[in-house]
């Protein structure tokens, strides 16, 4: 004879449960009389998924470009997810924090050694061709790696050096905006023209951006970890996390970053310039903007020499 279970609690914990949403408990046990058994492609939505990468060209090397950084893309939601954890956590502690922002350092070790399959995947006549259809687009048009950089620090970390003595928290989003690091990516600060690049990727994002800026404001990284008790800010566990963390973003990937994009634009084919036209090298390597998240847990040595001889 079969076991015959009591459903009794299962139940009860049910009714609860829907009576505390205002639903009735008796239409959600009939929808699962008819509801299908989930399938993993559904819950995936691997058709969706795998029907988004779209070649320009007919260069096979080209799927690669495009699988890789939607991948990336991807990656940096999971990030956001993570960080968005620690901003709204209202009791955060130690353990909370440094559990984190270890996974989120974790994911970008992963997107650092992932440069690889970018570096050493594609044939450099292949995507030096397939480039050219890409312009003016560039990854520096990735708004989630952006929101990402909003939601570490405080918004004067990431203002391009030249200008943060005239910025400060009294300072409207706008024109801080208009003054943020990779800014210098695509403008010309003489004549304040920017480039094609700039314009598309402001039409698109300005205004999500000034909203993100505002919500992160005084629920990023940095200023949550400076609510915490002052024995906390001490933890040597949780300072070396987020030490990991900086250095990982803003020295380790972007160095990665850097080296894969240099491996093909300086190969000798081509013009030598980035498909939006950026000066990519002062925009990516860190010892130019020392994008640094938590500038007050390194020594003065460690900031003064950050980016340098890599």
């Amino acid at each position: 004879m079969s076991e015959t279970h009591n459903f009794d609690d299962i139940i009860k914990q049910l009714q609860e449960k829907y009576t505390n949403i205002d639903q009735d408990t008796d239409d959600h046990l009939y929808g699962l009389l008819y509801s299908k058994p989930i399938t993993y492609w559904d819950y995936i939505q691997t058709d969706a998924l795998l029907n988004l990468q779209i070649q320009r060209t007919t260069l096979p090397d080209e799927m690669v470009f495009i699988a890789y950084h939607q991948i990336n893309e991807l990656i940096f939601k999971m990030i956001l997810w993570e960080i968005q954890q620690v901003a709204e956590k209202e009791d955060l502690n130690v353990t909370f924090f440094e559990n984190k922002i270890m996974r989120v350092s974790r994911y970008f070790d992963m997107l650092t050694t992932s440069f690889n399959i970018m570096r050493e995947g594609m044939e450099i006549e292949q995507y030096m061709k397939f480039r050219y259809t890409l312009t003016p687009a560039s990854g520096f048009q990735s708004a989630q790696y952006r929101m990402i950089e909003f939601a570490s620090t405080e918004l004067i970390n990431l203002i391009d050096y030249r200008f943060r003595k005239t910025i400060d928290r009294n300072t409207p989003f706008e024109h801080a905006f208009e003054h943020l690091y990779w800014q210098a990516a695509g403008k010309d600060y003489k004549t304040g023209k920017k480039s094609t690049l700039l314009v598309n990727f402001e039409k698109r994002y300005k205004g999500d951006f000034i909203r993100f800026m505002q919500t992160y404001n005084t629920k990023n990284l940095w200023s949550r970890f400076k609510e915490l008790p002052k024995k906390d800010q001490e933890d040597e566990d949780l300072v070396k996390a987020m030490r990991h963390f900086d250095y990982t973003v803003n020295i380790t990937w972007v160095m990665a970053h850097y080296n894969a994009a240099r491996h093909y634009i300086e190969s000798g084919t081509g013009d030598g310039e980035a498909t939006g036209g950026s000066d990519w090298k002062k925009y990516m390597h860190p010892k130019y903007q020392k994008r640094i998240f938590f500038p007050e847990l390194w020594s003065t040595q460690e900031l003064e020499n950050w980016g340098e001889n890599l």
